[in-house]
């Protein structure tokens, strides 16, 4: 039996939502499948009544029906028209409830307002994951009090409209269920109470004070791209394949919101594994129970009980790197159960889409979530295939391969050893205190994210460094480990850093000798010493000079018996410049 608080009267009865979650639908189903209902009254206009449940017969197929608005040229001052739609999602609890309706031969009635233009608004709402621990009723009045009322105009006029319909509907039905956004529902309530309190004015005699319905345009079912199926769905998108799965097999759904993040995590460590094989790192069931907790930690610091995709990506790129976090990114906005229709395809994007003639609208959604914030992440991606294919024959192992950023870091490498070797000494002595009245070394995330509970910030103190690093000495693994091990050959001193050779005679001589002591003991004074400078010693190649050096060979190449070859042409390395000789003598023998 329904709560007081979510009755209208003895026949109509409101279910407030959150729109697109699955916990909600999940709800809302429970509700409809418990009690007896003869009539569902849905939140949209009738206009779209033939098409959504026509879409809604073709799920697990996901769809939008859309509906083109006019343009207002007043507003887009470039013509750019506008669309909004409804998300055929599974988890939209508006789209369960027809569902339902449907299976059960259930009356539905569409009581929204026509209107030309759509004017969405949206607000926050907790974690809808708290229904799994208070009842809907409990979870409604908690946030009845943060619910602003609907913006004047639209919105209002939309609320008086559907009030109206209700006591239309309450005159036929015995058992009404309304399904509508937490949003509206205290004002559509104080609407009808409104109505029902002037019950012999002229405003109760089926004169709606919202006006009438507007000339709208016919409905059209789209089916999304795959690859974009995240911008109408509330959930991710293999999360909503496991809603689905679980209801073909008849297997419980409760608690997908949860489980599912689970098994995305372990779908991706497969995919990933499978893609990579050896070259992948170990994520052992022990790594993702850490990954696990990390996530619900980032999830509670920022006010959420489930993770969203971008936690969920933070946190498998800093625990496995970028490659599974793009395995964790891709494995999210799968949807197993899509495929082709005879319906129009259309390109979703952020608030907008590409239609099947290649015109781009502004698009609305008619039952949008709480608002969505859209946030960066930096990940390296992995090059496809064919890519990788035509780098493996573009490749000349006797050719230059260089990209100056990369250089410095590579040339500064004893430099950073030296410095990280410094920072570990000492490191033993290092300790994390409560925070009182300062920030010492520096907040500790970690410790702070472990105590979250208690509210208490952590800091670091490092004391200082005693001693110095007079020699750094390197341990391979041999063989050596292409995973942990990329590069085999290091610089220094050379692209950007010449100003190290610059040094006086004496200065190098000094510091030759402080390395051989540390390096060998060996402390006594050299009987004499002779510095060599070779400035300039390696080419520097600008660019263009792959056509410059093919301008000379093409003139070289009228004078018979002559080539040009070394390191200023064909590279600097030792292999380069014994196959730069080895091709300038078949040329001059004739032999090429």
């Amino acid at each position: 039996m329904a709560h007081a608080l979510l009755k209208f009267s003895d026949r109509v009865t409101a279910v407030p939502v959150i729109h697109g979650s699955g916990d909600f639908a999940v709800e809302v189903r429970r509700i409809m499948l418990a009690e007896r209902f003869d009539c569902l009254a849905v939140p949209l206009p009738p206009s779209f009544k033939v098409d959504v449940e026509r879409a809604i017969g073709a799920l697990p197929l996901v769809s939008i029906v859309g509906q083109v608005e006019p343009t207002d040229f007043a507003v887009a001052g470039d013509g750019e028209g506008s669309m909004n739609f409804v998300p055929i999602d599974p988890c939209q609890p508006v789209i369960a409830a027809i569902r339902v309706a449907m299976g059960e031969r259930m009356v539905r009635q569409y009581v929204d307002l026509e209107v030309e233009r759509f004017e969405a608004y949206s607000g926050g709402f907790p974690d809808p994951y708290a229904l799994k621990k208070l009842p809907l009723e409990r979870f409604v009045a908690a946030v009845l009090p943060a619910i602003p009322r609907v913006p004047a105009g639209q919105a209002r006029d939309r609320v008086r409209h559907m009030a109206g319909r209700l006591a239309e509907l309450e005159q036929k039905y015995e058992r009404v269920l309304f399904v509508c956004s937490m949003l509206d529902w205290p004002w559509v309530r104080e609407a009808y109470n409104a109505l029902k309190e002037a019950a012999s004015s002229r405003e109760s005699s089926g004169e709606d004070a919202s006006g009438g319905d507007a000339l709208v345009e016919e409905t059209q079912v789209y089916q999304p791209n795959e690859k974009n199926l995240f911008f109408c769905l509330g959930e991710l998108p293999f999360i909503t394949g496991l809603y689905e799965q679980a209801r073909a097999e008849l297997d419980d759904d409760e608690n997908l919101s949860i489980d599912g993040v689970k098994e995305l995590l372990m779908t991706a460590r497969d995919r990933y594994v499978g893609d990579l094989k050896k070259q992948a790192r170990p994520i052992t069931p022990q790594l993702l129970s850490l990954l696990l907790k990390y996530v619900r930690n980032l999830s509670l610091v920022e006010r959420r009980l489930t993770p969203d995709l971008y936690t969920l990506a933070v946190g498998a790129q800093q625990f496995a790197g970028d490659a599974f976090a793009l395995h964790v990114a891709e494995t999210a906005r799968s949807y197993p159960f899509n495929g082709k229709t005879e319906w129009p395809a259309i390109s979703l994007g952020i608030d907008q889409a590409r239609l099947p003639d290649g015109g781009v609208v502004r698009t609305v959604n008619r039952l949008a979530g709480p608002p969505v914030t859209w946030r960066s992440l930096e990940l390296n991606k992995r090059p496809e295939r064919e890519q990788q294919k035509q780098w493996q024959m573009r490749w000349n192992p006797f050719r230059q391969c260089s990209w100056p950023p990369e250089d410095v870091a590579i040339e500064r490498f004893r430099t950073h050893t030296f410095e990280r070797a410094q920072q570990i000494i000492g490191q033993d002595l290092a300790r994390v205190e409560k925070f009182t009245t300062s920030v010492q070394d520096g907040i500790d995330i970690r410790e702070t994210l472990r105590n979250w509970h208690t509210g208490d910030l952590y800091v670091k103190i490092f004391p200082p460094n005693r001693g110095s690093i007079d020699a750094v000495v390197m341990l391979f693994d041999s063989p050596a480990d292409p995973r942990d091990y990329q590069y085999r050959v290091t610089w220094h001193h050379e692209h950007r850093e010449e100003s190290t050779l610059q040094a006086t005679d004496d200065e190098l001589v000094a510091a030759s000798l402080a390395d051989l002591a540390a390096a060998a003991g060996l402390t006594t004074s050299p009987v004499d010493t002779h510095v060599q400078r070779w400035g300039g010693g390696l080419p520097q190649y600008a660019v263009g000079h792959l056509d410059r050096v093919a301008r000379i060979r093409a003139d070289v190449a009228r004078i018979p018996g002559l080539a040009v070859c070394g390191a200023a042409y064909d590279g600097v390395g030792i292999p380069a410049v014994i196959a730069s000789a080895r091709r300038a003598v078949s040329r001059v023998t004739g032999a090429e």
